[in-house]
């Protein structure tokens, strides 16, 4: 069964839905949004956290739309046309602001539909946010061991829940080890190929009024950053873990190709 794993990343996309922080014009959240400072910023979250692991993946087989506004300001835009020439598996979507987000949403993604897969999986990523190198390899094989769901629903999410809360403020950086379910990272939504619906149309918090679910607490698979620019700036529902002695530095070399060092130093730059 040919399943296509497909991705949206909204970097500081120009739209009026779709994020909790909420502002009453297109001038307010177009100041808000491409305020330099937090262009800025969010580029380093980006580059530090969640492109090391989406460059590493062990299965390479997939394809994340990166959506934002075709007057992001330079040099962010040139960077991101640069990074998706870069990386083929990245797909640059530029998407005037509409009316609708999820319209906006299905407007990046559906030229990127495969036709010739039998099944759709859908996730959405932050900028800010981290899967671990085998996240899509670990996806594909999982959704065969409860593909018949699939076939019984025709909707199935895949969800991994085990993963770190990385806490950026006033430059200091707080790692908690975390399992939490449905959070939006690493959760993939299977539906077929004539879908209308993206990720986004599914309150990731919510899943269950709409398809069965599936869990796995294992392995480490996500990092979720907070900080002072974060659309949702709490933790959330969840169970506390513990990681072996000695070993988080290493996991988060190894599963997600970043540093400590790395981690602790975006935190006192964005502080």
């Amino acid at each position: 069964m040919r399943v296509q794993m497909l991705g949206l990343c909204r970097f500081s996309y120009l739209g009026m839905r779709g994020y909790q922080v909420e502002h009453d014009t297109i001038e307010a959240r177009r100041a808000y949004l491409y305020d330099p400072d937090r262009l800025d910023r969010r580029w380093q979250w980006f580059t530090t956290v969640a492109l090391p692991g989406w460059q590493a993946q062990t299965d390479p087989d997939y394809t994340l739309v990166v959506m934002t506004g075709p007057d992001l300001p330079e040099p962010w835009l040139g960077r991101l046309r640069d990074l998706c020439q870069k990386l083929p598996q990245l797909r640059l979507e530029l998407v005037p602001p509409m009316e609708f987000h999820l319209q906006a949403c299905r407007a990046a993604v559906a030229p990127h539909v495969d036709p010739s897969a039998e099944v759709i999986g859908h996730f959405r990523h932050d900028d800010d946010d981290a899967v671990a190198v085998d996240y899509i390899a670990l996806t594909r094989r999982d959704f065969r061991r409860v593909k018949a769901l699939w076939k019984a629903e025709g909707r199935l999410s895949l969800d991994y829940g085990r993963g770190l809360m990385v806490q950026a403020k006033d430059g200091q950086l707080k790692i908690t080890p975390r399992l939490c379910h449905n959070m939006g990272v690493a959760l993939t939504i299977f539906l077929p190929p004539e879908a209308e619906e993206t990720a986004l149309n599914y309150n990731h918090a919510k899943l269950a009024q709409w398809m069965p679910g599936v869990s796995i607490n294992g392995p480490l698979m996500f990092i979720r950053s907070i900080h002072d620019d974060s659309d949702s700036g709490d933790m959330g529902p969840g169970l506390p873990w513990q990681p072996e002695d000695g070993t988080l530095n290493r996991q988060l070399r190894q599963r997600f190709g970043v540093t400590r060092a790395a981690l602790n130093d975006l935190a006192a730059r964005i502080g």
